[in-house]
């Protein structure tokens, strides 16, 4: 049925260049979207077209901090020290997660509390958050906890894959929170806890793709029980199926 749909879409692009057809222009450009933009049809594609594993990581942290300053970092190998304050900014790339290629979807969130009631949203869409606070500013590590709280309560999910990072390492010099607190915070949350640099570069990789792993063992155990759920069923219906034959 798709094979003659496209040879008849040929057959009337054809008439339109050598203006011999009297088809209308809008059935025109409807028949092509038919083709070409049906959900059917493009669930119908051989697999391995855009068939790559998409992990959405949501970055949370108050203004500051350097959220910006890392994904940047991470997407382009550059470090920007002064940014505009951000609303929402999304980025995406392909990457190499130990051997497979994947793509990962990031989400830059505002930290700052004007845009506390939007947030929800996205976190809502997110499968896995990079909370950020500065090692030089005890403000912004104290706001982690209602950043934590915040993406529990619309996640419904206390295994949510999650990091606790502390940036800008490389002002050791300007240290405000040590890293025994963090670490025991961390230890509280049953995550990890990662110290970076966004202007050195050190652990930037290390945190994007730690949580990847994270949320790709999420959705592995999440597969697995689904699957055992439809097996039990599908065991349960065979079972009642018997005992109506019998």
């Amino acid at each position: 049925m798709h094979r003659m749909t496209k040879l008849a879409f040929l057959q009337i692009t054809e008439n339109v260049i050598l203006e011999r057809s009297s088809v209308p222009v809008l059935g025109f450009f409807i028949l092509y979207l038919q083709i070409f933009h049906n959900p059917k049809m493009a669930a119908n594609k051989p697999k391995g077209q855009n068939s790559l594993a998409l992990h959405k990581v949501i970055m949370v942290g108050s203004g500051g901090v350097g959220k910006s300053a890392l994904t940047l970092q991470f997407m382009y190998d550059e470090f920007v020290e002064d940014y505009e304050p951000t609303k929402a900014d999304s980025y995406r790339k392909k990457v190499v997660l130990d051997g497979e290629e994947v793509q990962i979807d990031i989400l830059d969130t505002a930290g700052q509390e004007d845009y506390a009631a939007i947030r929800d949203n996205y976190f809502r869409s997110g499968e896995g958050f990079l909370c950020v606070f500065s090692i030089t500013e005890l403000e912004s590590f104290a706001a982690t906890a209602d950043f934590r709280e915040q993406i529990l309560r619309v996640k419904e999910d206390e295994n949510v894959p999650f990091l606790l990072v502390g940036n800008k390492s490389d002002l050791e010099d300007k240290r405000q929170v040590s890293i025994e607190e963090a670490k025991n915070r961390a230890d509280q949350w049953n995550v990890n806890y990662v110290e970076t640099s966004a202007k050195t570069r050190a652990n930037v990789d290390k945190v994007f793709f730690d949580l990847m792993r994270e949320i790709r063992a999420r959705k592995m155990e999440d597969s697995k029980e689904k699957n055992g759920k439809k097996k039990r069923k599908s065991l349960a219906k065979r079972i009642r199926e018997r005992c109506c034959i019998l």
